[in-house]
């Protein structure tokens, strides 16, 4: 499967030592090794979208490799999805392997060791976002590394095809729309997730967690203030008690989890102009929190700051104000 892709900027090839540098400075420090040094040239475009970098690599053959000591050099606690649009090559994560085509998705993880090996030139548009940007625990996500998404499930052609054709158009829009745009890039990949854990898909290698049928309820009812421990749990014909024992186990609590994804819900409406018109205490109760009081102690504590000051650009008594840049959690 191919896609369109107009390339979301321009670079002067450099070699294999500038490439490396450039390659660390983009993404995450990274070990890169070539069987030709001196031919080597390599280029690379980003471009940042709220908390999303796309970038966009063109290069001749080279092996990439996420090792320990890269690792402990910093970078971790993020996913990268790779999209290959020319050439070929090998991703390995988690004893997993995969070889990708032009047009397929993979999706890996900085926090744990993994090599790409490319055998020819290529092209690559890579989108890294912080892994709580994914809606399921990393037990559950963790599953689909090294796994090509292009040949599980139909979505991935949309999702790819809104990758390839969205990222060129960040650089001629504005930081507010720029990071909506991100967003519904991330949603896009969550939906493809929902979707392929919910299907008997071939490839993956994975039984049926009895967390993917709670996690999808609660996505689909976040908004609802009456999501509790007794609805989630009767509404998947299990007891409380073993709902819990379940989040246990993901190191989490059900209300943490409901938490922190409505606040990041209402983090991205209060940044939106287009939701300018709705109060905040609106905002809050669209993500199922009725109480402003709690829900303003509450942000503040995960983001830094009062919901007031996270909203986007908006109109005030003819006067425009624009939003104070929200910190990562």
């Amino acid at each position: 499967m191919s896609v369109a892709h107009e390339g979301i900027g321009s670079a002067e090839r450099v070699g294999l030592e500038a490439y490396r540098q450039a390659v660390s400075a983009s993404f995450v420090p990274l070990a890169i090794a070539s069987e030709r040094p001196s031919g080597f040239s390599g280029a690379l475009s980003s471009v940042m979208a709220g908390e999303v970098a796309f970038t966009e690599v063109a290069s001749t053959p080279q092996r990439v490799e996420r090792t320990p000591e890269t690792i402990a050099a910093g970078g971790s606690g993020y996913y990268k999805v790779s999209l290959l649009l020319s050439g070929s090559s090998l991703l390995v994560q988690d004893g997993r392997e995969v070889t990708m085509h032009p047009g397929d998705l993979a999706f890996y993880d900085t926090s744990r060791p993994y090599s790409l090996l490319f055998d020819g030139d290529f092209r690559n548009l890579i989108m890294m976002f912080p892994k709580r940007l994914i809606e399921y625990p990393a037990s559950v996500s963790d599953a689909l590394t090294a796994v090509s998404l292009g040949a599980e499930h139909r979505l991935s052609g949309v999702t790819a095809e809104f990758i390839a054709r969205s990222a060129p158009e960040l650089r001629h829009l504005g930081d507010s729309a720029r990071a909506r745009l991100a967003r519904t890039g991330v949603d896009l990949m969550n939906t493809m997730i929902s979707a392929i854990l919910g299907s008997e898909t071939r490839g993956t290698s994975r039984e049926p967690s009895p967390l993917d049928g709670v996690l999808r309820f609660m996505t689909e009812h976040l908004s609802s203030p009456a999501l509790s421990p007794a609805t989630i749990a009767a509404a998947n014909f299990i007891s409380v008690r073993h709902l819990h024992a379940v989040f246990r186990r993901e190191d989490t609590t059900v209300s943490r989890w409901i938490k922190d994804r409505r606040m990041e819900r209402c983090r991205v409406d209060l940044s939106d102009p287009a939701l300018a018109h709705l109060s905040i205490a609106s905002i809050a109760a669209r993500w199922g929190i009725t109480d402003p009081a709690y829900f303003s102690r509450v942000f503040r504590a995960a983001y830094g700051m009062s919901p007031r000051e996270c909203r986007g650009p908006r109109v005030d008594d003819g006067r425009t104000t624009h939003p104070v840049s929200a910190p990562r959690p």
